[in-house]
């Protein structure tokens, strides 16, 4: 297990993280957990992450519907929200296996109310409020659980070594 820390100023960074691990998963299927409080940036990261892929359009959370599915030319992504499952069975009967077929990048938020049906993610990322002398930001942790996410963190590393803290 790999893991890395980022301090994210604002939107703007946490738009950019987004872009910065989506430009590295383009042509590739993974699977991304999204982790946090209502507010902590779980969908804002997915914005980057689409733009990364060529989404130009608003994202919102599908709360309601569960998944938003993006077929784009770099690639299928589906954003998931599980905040309103009651049951993590629920899952079955929309057909959730479907969507983790290895080529398409699936992105869950609320990956804890699935818990026994979704499969193991390649990242983790939680994102947490946190205070600077700047302001309120965010933490970003990352984990990599997959030989590729490990692949994917070091440049990450590396291109964001300025915004650890």
């Amino acid at each position: 297990m790999t893991e890395l820390s980022l301090f994210l100023h604002d939107e703007t960074d946490t738009v950019a993280l987004g872009q910065a691990i989506g430009a590295q998963l383009i042509g590739q299927g993974a699977v991304i957990y999204l982790s946090g409080t209502l507010g902590a940036g779980k969908t804002t990261f997915t914005r980057g992450v689409l733009q990364a892929f060529g989404y130009s359009g608003n994202v919102k959370s599908p709360t309601y519907t569960l998944v938003e599915p993006y077929e784009l030319a770099a690639g299928c992504v589906y954003h998931f929200d599980l905040y309103r499952l009651a049951d993590p069975e629920e899952l079955e009967y929309m057909g959730i296996r479907e969507y983790f077929d290895g080529q398409s990048l699936c992105l869950v938020e609320w990956p804890i109310k699935g818990e026994g049906i979704l499969p193991t993610p390649d990242l983790q990322i939680s994102l947490s409020a946190q205070a600077s002398d700047a302001g309120i930001g965010r933490r970003a942790v990352i984990t990599a659980l997959s030989p590729m996410a490990k692949r994917l963190i070091e440049p990450l590393n590396d291109s964001l070594r300025n915004n650890k803290t």
